[in-house]
């Protein structure tokens, strides 16, 4: 547990809440000091996993990276435990542009890499973030090439005007775009439209489990249908079987990723290459 002098003070007013709301508020505490601890002693680094191609689903098409952080304990946090508590506060913006940056890094260092990195509409706006995506295009503009951004659904939507513009200003470096988490939200089908995505990521919400599910067939089906219109690749997420692998190759679904491809690592294949070589 976090030493409570490093935690950031309770707000008076929670005093007068109920116990759940208090401890609601001090695990969310709890989990901004042990990102802020993290993000101050440069413990940040991205895992990766791999995205596989539908219908040869032996050949990875590309990589997306995670972004985690270290624990006082050492133990590696990946963001799901703790993007939701610090999205919204400038310290989501500094995690963004440390993920670009290591992502960028990462194309630099590998020249066969594809890599997707996540980044919260909200961070469009941060100066750092873009200041340091333009110094890594500047010193090697054919790394947008091979560059996908994937923004959420639920922060595309909150500056629809901002994310086009910057969208259509990025695809002049040859950088692609991703809509993540596809039907966890509530887009309407217009902003699909008027943005610029290469490709739908599907939650998977509606992929998990999906070769037994006649409802989400469906929905996924009118899904795939969707991005077809709008000449967009598609990506299933959360696929953990073989049987929804091969449903979702079967239904048209461009790539694959999830447990049953392979876990985010911090030490991917090429990485270990490269240790070799300098050992």
């Amino acid at each position: 547990m976090a030493n409570p002098h490093l935690l950031d003070p309770v707000d008076p007013d929670l005093e007068l809440s109920s116990p759940l709301t208090m401890a609601i508020a001090r695990r969310d505490q709890d989990t901004m000091s042990m990102v802020r601890r993290a993000v101050k002693a440069r413990q940040v680094m991205l895992a990766f996993q791999p995205i596989m191609q539908g219908r040869h689903p032996d050949r990875v098409a590309f990589h997306e990276g995670l972004i985690r952080v270290v624990d006082q304990t050492g133990r590696i946090i990946p963001a799901k435990d703790f993007i939701d508590v610090v999205e919204r506060e400038e310290l989501g913006r500094v995690l963004d542009t440390l993920a670009i940056d290591l992502g960028m890094q990462a194309l630099a260092q590998e020249p066969s890499l594809r890599l997707s990195i996540n980044l919260s509409a909200r961070s469009i706006g941060y100066s750092k973030w873009k200041q340091t995506l333009l110094r890594w295009l500047q010193s090697d503009p054919m790394l947008g090439e091979r560059l996908i951004l994937e923004i959420t659904e639920r922060t595309a939507i909150v500056l629809p005007e901002l994310v086009q513009h910057f969208m259509s200003e990025m695809q002049g470096y040859g950088i692609s775009f991703a809509l993540d988490d596809f039907g966890a939200g509530y887009t309407a089908f217009r902003y699909l439209r008027d943005f610029y995505f290469d490709i739908l990521k599907i939650d998977g919400e509606f992929t998990r489990d999906i070769a037994n599910n006649p409802d989400n067939q469906v929905i996924c089906q009118a899904m795939l249908s969707v991005a077809q219109h709008f000449d967009m690749m598609t990506v299933a997420e959360n696929v953990e079987n073989r049987d929804d692998a091969l449903f979702l190759a079967e239904a048209g679904c461009d790539f694959l990723q999830g447990f049953f491809f392979g876990m985010p690592t911090v030490k991917p294949a090429w990485k270990q290459s490269a240790e070799k070589r300098r050992a």
